[in-house]
Parts: C-alpha cells; structure tokens; sequence
C-alpha cells in the first residue's frame, strides 16, 4: 500500500478530491468486505460502487470535484464550452444562460455548414448544366455545320447536274396548243423535247436552237392563265423576238420553257426534283421574258401586272436565275402599254435585278392558303439553287460569264448589291404562315 502511494514513478497518485474517506472506506471498503465474505457478486459489487460513488459527487458537486482534481492532476480546468458540452445538465443547474449562447453558436455553425454543403451542391450542379449544355451546344454546332457543308455541297452540285431533265415545248406546238398546256398532258402525248444532263443542254445550244424561257405569274390559285391572256402576250413575244433576231420563219429552231408545261404538276417529289434544277433551266435559255400583262385574277379582287409581278417569289426566283449567269441582255418585258392598253415587247433595263435579288422576301400561294396540306413552304425549295448560283457569282468573277454573254462588270455589280444587302437576300430564318 505504501508503495502504491508513494512518490515512485510507477506509483497510483491517491485521490485527491473532498469526500475521500466516502469514496474508499465508506464505500469500497464496506462492499469489499462484502464480496470476499461472498455476500455480494462482482457485479453486484460493481453496480453498487458506481451508484455510491455518483451520489458522492452528485452531494460534493459534480463539476466542483471535477475542477478540483483537474488542479490536483496539474491540469487547467475545463473551457465553459467544454463543460456544456460534456457536462450540460450540471451547467444548467447551474445558470441554464450559459450554455444557451453556445447552442446558438452551434446553430450557426450548423447552418453555415449546411449552407456551405448545399452552396456547394448548387455549384457542382451548375458547373455539370453548363457542361452539359456545352457538350450539346459541340455537338449541335457540329451537326450544323455538316448540314451547312453538306446544303454547299449539293448547291455546287446543282448547278453541274440535273436533277431533273429539261423539258421543252417547241414553239411551233406551243403555239398550236392554243393555251397552256400542262406538263402531264403534253408528256404523255409525246410534245416533249427532254433533254437529260448538262452536256445535252450546251450540245443544244450550240447547235443553233433557242430557248425562249417565259416567266410569269399565275393568275388562280389553281390554274396558270385561266383568261388566256399570259398565253397570248407570249405568243406575241415569240413573234417579236423572231423579229428582232432574225429566226427562220419556220420556227424550226425555236423551243419555249414555261413552268406549267416544263415542270411535274401531279407528283409534288418530281416537281420539286425540277424545282431544284430551276437554276440551270433558267440560266440555259438563250431569251428570258416577263410576262406580265395587266389581267385580272381569277380568285382575288385584284389586278395582275408587273408590280404584282415582281412581288412573287418564284418570278424572282427565275430571274436571278438567269441574270446571274447571263446578265440582262437577253431579257425582256412583254407588258401593258398603259397609254394603248397593247402589250408590248422591250429589253429590261440593266438595273432590272436589284429587286428581284431579293428572292426570299417575295410572295407565294402557299403562304397565302396556309400551307394547308403542304408538308412545306416553297421558299426552302429555293434554298439550295440560289446558293448555288451565288456562288456560281464568285466563279464568274474569275472565269468570266458563261458563253460571254456579258462582262464581268455585270457579275461584279450582282456581287456588290447582294454584299449590301446580305441578310435581305440570304435571311437565316422565315416565318411560316400556319
């Protein structure tokens, strides 16, 4: 016992709290005396010492003997926080102020945690949309611009091939017909000249024939020239050219291209296969007419003229066309003389294409009727045959007009205007009429 109590290195240090005795004789002593007689068991012995002891410390003051050995041991006593939190129900006893300034810090602590975790959650969350949407903004850029390359691609293409072969009327059946006669009809009947590539189109050509290439409005919503009078300014126009040109009376050479005749009416996949070829059709011919005479339409009150004329989409359409590529010499006008009320034939001014660049900005029937039955607006039929021809443009600034039909100030001019008014005529979207 000395020895355990005693100075030495390995020895116990006694227990120096208030109320020893209490702890060791009155307590351990007494239940050791008990468990060697064998009166109690070990555990009995145990669960006896443990509530003795407890209720020594709960009479002398649980944090006052805890203090108290602290200092014996050589310790600093316990922060306050520390003591609510190993010991709250005492400090409570106590002043239950003390540790409520500690739970609100806690609470804080807790809150700026949790804050700190979701803000984080929020961020990670963020950083992975913005990802996301990066990958699919790569991957939706990339698609565009295979599409972009893939619509350049088949513009060049267009304008080297035929995607569907020009059909020809010559002007002798033409004028035989006595009205315009549908594509379907003189096909069947065996009045087609058709002409299946490009190398069949230039052999043509060159071999003296020429294609008169007649560009008009329709004038009812469901049929070409109801009253006849497109078909007789046309008629007039043939005779007129072949007065001026000097053509053999016969008319042997002399073939006509107008839409209602030249292009698929019944099968809209066919007719739009044409539609794609319009830019060779057009720049092929050796005249381009307007014909445009003053005639009422047959299902709008209104009058068809020039100005009206110049309003519609396709008739655009057909001019650029041809002036890309062959320049204004060989276009004319077959309109109402306002003074005489005849229909007379003259050249077009040299400015004449300024406004039909504007191809996109023109009117159509299938806006008009709402497209109603239509799977699509006949603008994106265009898209691929002027983006051909404009870069078709650029090639002629280099090589030269085709067949030096005119100079390459022409080409140039065209150039300057569509760079001025690029977004006019090349708009990246429109709005469909529904």
């Amino acid at each position: 016992m000395r020895w355990a109590l005693s100075t030495e290195s390995n020895g116990a240090l006694n227990l120096r709290i208030p109320a020893l005795a209490q702890y060791t004789r009155d307590t351990v002593g007494e239940l050791m005396g008990k468990y060697i007689s064998n009166d109690v068991t070990l555990e009995q012995m145990s669960s006896q010492v443990t509530s003795g002891w407890e209720r020594i410390t709960n009479e002398q003051g649980k944090l006052n003997q805890l203090n108290i050995y602290r200092a014996a041991l050589g310790l600093d006593s316990l922060l306050t926080v520390d003591k609510c939190r190993l010991h709250r129900e005492e400090m409570d006893m106590i002043d239950p102020s003390v540790c409520k300034q500690y739970d609100d810090h806690n609470t804080t602590l807790i809150i700026i945690v949790l804050s700190s975790i979701v803000g984080a959650g929020v961020v990670i969350l963020v950083v992975y949309f913005l990802y996301k949407r990066y990958k699919a903004f790569q991957k939706i850029k990339i698609a565009h611009e295979r599409q972009m390359e893939s619509t350049l691609n088949e513009a060049t293409r267009a304008l080297r091939m035929l995607d569907y072969p020009l059909h020809l009327i010559s002007a002798q059946d033409f004028i035989k017909g006595g009205k315009l006669l549908q594509h379907e009809r003189l096909r069947n009947s065996h009045r087609l000249t058709v002409l299946d590539n490009l190398a069949d189109v230039d052999s043509f050509i060159q071999a003296g024939k020429q294609v008169v290439f007649f560009s008009h409005q329709w004038t009812a919503f469901d049929a070409p020239d109801p009253n006849n009078h497109q078909y007789e300014a046309m008629i007039g126009a043939l005779h007129e050219l072949s007065k001026r040109n000097g053509w053999d009376p016969s008319w042997n050479d002399v073939f006509v291209w107008v839409d209602y005749s030249s292009i698929p009416q019944a099968n809209p996949s066919v007719q739009n296969l044409a539609i794609r070829s319009l830019a060779v059709y057009s720049s092929s011919a050796t005249s381009f007419v307007v014909v445009a005479p003053d005639t009422p339409h047959a299902d709008l009150d209104s009058v068809c003229d020039l100005d009206t004329y110049q309003r519609r989409m396709w008739c655009r359409a057909e001019q650029v066309c041809h002036s890309m590529r062959n320049g204004t010499d060989g276009m004319y006008l077959a309109v109402t003389n306002k003074e005489t009320g005849l229909v007379e034939v003259t050249p077009v001014k040299p400015d004449f294409f300024r406004e039909s660049l504007h191809v996109f900005d023109g009117e159509l029937s299938c806006c008009r009727l709402e497209h109603k039955g239509m799977e699509a607006c006949d603008r994106q039929s265009l898209v691929v045959p002027i983006l051909g021809l404009y870069g078709e443009l650029f090639r002629a600034a280099h090589d030269g007009i085709k067949g030096n039909n005119a100079d390459i100030s022409t080409v140039k001019t065209f150039l300057s205007e569509i760079e001025k008014h690029q977004e006019e005529v090349f708009p990246r979207t429109f709005q469909r009429v529904m």
